[in-house]
């Protein structure tokens, strides 16, 4: 914007009238407006190697990490799973019978007792012999990628002793899940010695380690972001001192038009591009927030704090944050792992893991030249 304000006139006494700042705070106020209305940029086309692609995610954030995964793990190398259980533990038993509305209520009441609370342990809620069964019968219809592909990755698993959120035995359970697919142990690293409440953890960001709430972030002297990465994809560089390269909020409407309108995806999201990537070749980790810790809720703490920039700085990674719209079905801004985009939730053709991946192939698009 390049419009400059005009000199001010003062009243008949030399003084500035009320009159005269009511109008200049009208007039700032449409600037900011019009500030705040300017579009994002599109997501750049940064020639970015899709094929050595991570996920994580916490909470909500965890569940799509592995769904994510687990539809594409053609591409995908490995995923980080912090508080979260096994890939379509919330999937009723109807869902292939009785599709609709009611299966989501049905997926919804699963998701709470059964998958963050363990309240349907008596019933074999999680089970994960049967979710792996679930995996390979979704391979062989091609509605995920082929189990080949998976049983290569390697799997991050966290949970906190202070978690009341999502418990222990949970995300146990996600782990015993991977091992029935076929992982081996070495592959699967659980870290569970933590006294962190339901949060992402950092070493010296957040609040206080045991502490469950908003943003979601706690300090517990322990670099997640570095120790998920390392597990992923080995020995890695030494972070740099602070981020250097941009943080750019993008449009995520043109990854979306076409999806129906319960997709369950914000307007806009943010991506992290180091200096070394704009050439292109950089691999690129996907970032999942949690419930309520999208940037509507929390600002850019998810974006900013959880410390995946300085690692990607020295190791040539590209950040995808994608961001989820809270709505009246799912008021926290939730990643969908009950089913509330549709049955396909848990396939390439859920409309949440469709975005993504066109977001993901955006990145690997050879660059333009100016």
């Amino acid at each position: 914007m390049q419009t400059r304000p005009q000199p001010h006139k003062a009243g008949p006494s030399g003084r500035v009238t009320p009159r005269l700042l009511a109008v200049v705070a009208l007039t700032l106020a449409v600037v900011v407006a019009g500030c705040r209305n300017e579009p994002a940029d599109t997501l750049p086309a940064l020639g970015a190697d899709i094929t050595q692609t991570s996920t994580s995610g916490i909470s909500s954030g965890a569940y799509m990490a592995g769904q994510f995964q687990i539809a594409h793990s053609q591409i995908v190398v490995g995923a980080a799973v912090i508080a979260g259980g096994p890939y379509g533990c919330a999937e009723s038993l109807f869902a292939d019978m009785m599709p609709g509305p009611g299966t989501t209520f049905l997926n919804l009441s699963k998701a709470i007792n059964g998958c963050m609370l363990n309240a349907l342990q008596l019933w074999g809620v999680p089970n994960p012999r049967l979710l792996a069964d679930r995996v390979r019968n979704l391979a062989q219809q091609d509605r995920i990628d082929g189990i080949e592909h998976l049983v290569r990755d390697r799997i991050y698993l966290f949970s906190g002793r202070e978690d009341r959120t999502v418990v222990q035995p949970i995300v146990t359970a996600a782990a015993e899940f991977y091992r029935e697919l076929g992982l081996p142990m070495e592959n699967l690293q659980y870290v569970r010695d933590k006294p962190a409440g339901h949060a992402f953890v950092t070493e010296d960001k957040g609040d206080a380690c045991e502490r469950s709430g908003k943003p979601y972030i706690v300090d517990c002297d322990y670099d997640q972001a570095g120790a998920l990465l390392t597990h992923i994809y080995g020995p890695l560089k030494p972070r740099s001192a602070s981020p250097g390269g941009s943080y750019r909020e993008f449009d995520q409407r043109p990854f979306t038009r076409d999806l129906g309108g319960d997709h369950g995806l914000s307007d806009f999201g943010v991506v992290y591009v180091p200096p070394a990537c704009q050439g292109g070749g950089c691999r690129v980790h996907i970032a999942f927030h949690g419930c309520a810790q999208n940037r509507a809720a929390v600002g850019d703490v998810f974006v900013t704090d959880t410390g995946f920039a300085r690692w990607a700085d020295t190791n040539r990674f590209v950040v995808l944050y994608p961001q989820t719209a809270s709505a009246a079905f799912n008021p926290q801004g939730c990643w969908d792992w009950w089913g509330y985009t549709g049955r396909e939730y848990l396939t390439r053709a859920g409309p949440q893991i469709e975005a993504v991946h066109r977001m993901l192939r955006r990145l690997g698009s050879p660059r333009v030249s100016s």
